[in-house]
């Protein structure tokens, strides 16, 4: 697997999927959303999280964490941000797994790598883009630690529920960090990166906590 940063070129280029949509349907619970996730839905619905809730994203359990994921719809089995043109209503604020796709990351002490995942798109002859403009997102460093944060924030709560193994804790934990990180709203007129940061101050202060 060759890792990559932003400003390296791979084979990401698919004509703007010329309408094609597969990687919109039949995706399970498998398209996690972060709060950056959950903030850029609110200015695009205008809806809350309960508002979203109701049908265009659920929750899931992954790895002892409960997450939002876009929810496939049951007549279609395709996102509920899909339009009948195959084409996403959301584009400007789609979600970081969408945006990354056909890309994976991978975290390590160094940050935030990605790779591509080869066979993932079913268009060939892909040509080849910076993976920063493929990914289309301002101010993308900011993004990128961000991600690590919430990664490495993730990873701890994962540690604390792996230890303690109690259903009673598993469960307060899952409830903190719902309404802390995705229930209450964000300010959409306000800079993400600064209420996620006062938010993970928060947590951190519960994983002390729980820690003891």
């Amino acid at each position: 697997m060759i890792l990559l940063s932003s400003n390296d070129m791979t084979k990401l280029g698919c004509g703007e999927c010329s309408g094609c949509s597969s990687c919109c349907r039949g995706m399970g619970q498998s398209i996690l959303l972060d709060p950056y996730d959950i903030f850029q839905l609110q200015i695009a619905t205008g809806q809350s999280f309960a508002g979203l809730m109701q049908e265009k994203i659920e929750l899931c359990v992954e790895s002892g964490i409960i997450l939002p994921a876009l929810r496939m719809q049951s007549e279609t089995d395709a996102c509920g941000f899909l339009n009948h043109e195959g084409r996403c209503r959301i584009h400007p604020y789609r979600p970081g797994l969408c945006r990354l796709f056909p890309l994976g990351r991978s975290y390590d002490e160094k940050g935030l790598h990605y790779f591509l995942l080869e066979d993932a798109c079913r268009i060939q002859n892909r040509t080849k883009i910076k993976i920063k403009k493929w990914l289309e997102v301002p101010a993308l460093s900011q993004y990128e630690k961000f991600l690590a944060a919430w990664h490495d924030l993730r990873k701890e709560v994962q540690e604390q529920i792996i230890k303690r193994q109690s259903d009673n804790f598993t469960q307060k934990v899952n409830v903190q960090m719902l309404e802390l990180f995705f229930q209450k709203s964000y300010d959409t007129e306000e800079d993400f990166y600064q209420q996620f940061e006062e938010r993970k101050e928060t947590a951190d202060k519960l994983i002390s906590n729980w820690a003891e």
